[in-house]
Formats: C-alpha cells, structure tokens, sequence
C-alpha cells in the first residue's frame, strides 16, 4: 500500500455541512477570517478543507453566546474527516463578499489543528483513499434507478450546469458515486451524513442509503 500522503498547515472551514467528494457546495463568504483564506486559496489554485461542525456556528459569535474558547469568542468543534474542496467559480460581487462554488475532492483525516489569532483554523491532515469503483448490485439498482430519474426530470427544466446539484459526469452505475448524490440531496441530520461520508465500504453506504429512502417513502 502506498503512504499516505500528507498536507500541512492546510486552512479548514468548518460549516453546518458535509461536503462529498465529487459534490458541489456554493458559499457565500463574509468574515474577515475566511475572506482573506478564500482569497489566497483562489489566487494560489490551491484546496481548502470543509468540516462539518460539532459545536458552534459558521459564524464567529462572543463567548456569552455558546462555551468560552478562551480567546473571547464562542468555543467552535469539528470532525476529525473532512473533504478537500477546490473552487471552481469566484467572484465579488461587492466589497466583503465573496461568492464561490466548490467541488468535493479527495477526503482527508486531521491529525493535528491549531487556531490562529484572527480565528482561523489550520491542520496538518491525512489523505484518504478514494471510493474504489463498486458496479451497483441489482438489488440496489432501483435507487440508482431512481436518482437517473432525478437528473433526467432536472435536465428537462433546462437548468444551466451551474444550476445543476450534481456534476456531470452521472456515474449512475458506481455505488460510491450513487450514495455520494443521494446523501447530499436527501434531508437527514448532519452527524448522519458525516457518518455516511467517513464509511469507507461505498457498496454499505448505497445499502444504508437505500434503506433510508425506503423509511422516507421515496418511490423507487
């Protein structure tokens, strides 16, 4: 097995959100922490991490509003796993505001986080492996089946690629791929998204993916 590779000092912004790899997540970015980490990132073409939150907001508050950090603001927690992001579109449309859109790459696992004066969370981390390619069984083919239909009555609105929730190519006969789409558009708790996103077996994540929307009622 190859080592695993590493990177250092790689800046994270943890959200109210789990991004998959192959996903797409748009973020509208205000704070001063994360407007000049955004900025840099784009500038360099270089990835961020997103992880989702355990504790706090997205949003920096004082510490009277959530448990003490010590630093005067709200103490902030995070998963250990998270997924590199890469902008894919940036712009700025007025002073302070930035608007990107992002992609979900290779996952990542924190091994150890610092936060800087200004708030700004930094980690050495380790990469994951990625998904291996698993063709979806037949007994799980109606969920595939299901989502194909999904993006087939999306491309009938004639929704713009950028208006699209999911990227072409649809590798609607991967079970990783599959179970990465249906856990981004289905509603249901963010620790059990996170838990979803960590499993590294792609063929039980469409398993219990399908069960979900089996209790949800979704027609297949």
């Amino acid at each position: 097995m190859p080592e695993a590779l590493m990177l250092t000092s790689l800046p994270l912004f943890p959200l109210g959100a789990v991004l998959f790899p192959g996903g797409v997540l748009p973020l509208r970015i205000f704070e001063v922490r994360y407007l000049d980490m955004i900025g840099k990132c784009h500038k360099a073409g270089a990835p961020f991490g997103i992880v989702s939150l355990t504790e706090g907001s997205e949003v920096r508050r004082p510490a009277g509003s959530g448990a003490p950090s010590g630093d005067g603001f709200a103490r902030e927690a995070f998963s250990a796993v998270g997924t590199l992001a890469t902008i894919t579109e940036f712009s700025i449309p007025q002073p302070g505001l930035m608007i990107i859109r992002c992609t979900g790459a290779q996952r990542f696992e924190v091994t150890r986080r610092e936060k800087l004066k200004h708030g700004l969370w930094i980690a050495d981390v380790t990469r994951l492996e990625d998904d291996q390619p698993v063709e979806v069984p037949a007994d799980l083919q109606a969920t595939a089946n299901a989502l194909g239909k999904l993006i087939k009555s999306l491309q009938e609105r004639e929704l713009t690629p950028a208006q699209m929730p999911l990227l072409a190519p649809y590798r609607l006969n991967d079970c990783g791929w599959v179970a990465n789409r249906w856990c981004e558009l289905l509603p249901m708790p963010l620790e059990l998204k996170q838990r979803l996103m960590q499993l590294d077996n792609p063929l039980m994540r469409l398993e219990l993916v399908s069960d979900i929307l089996d209790r949800t009622g979704i027609s297949l």
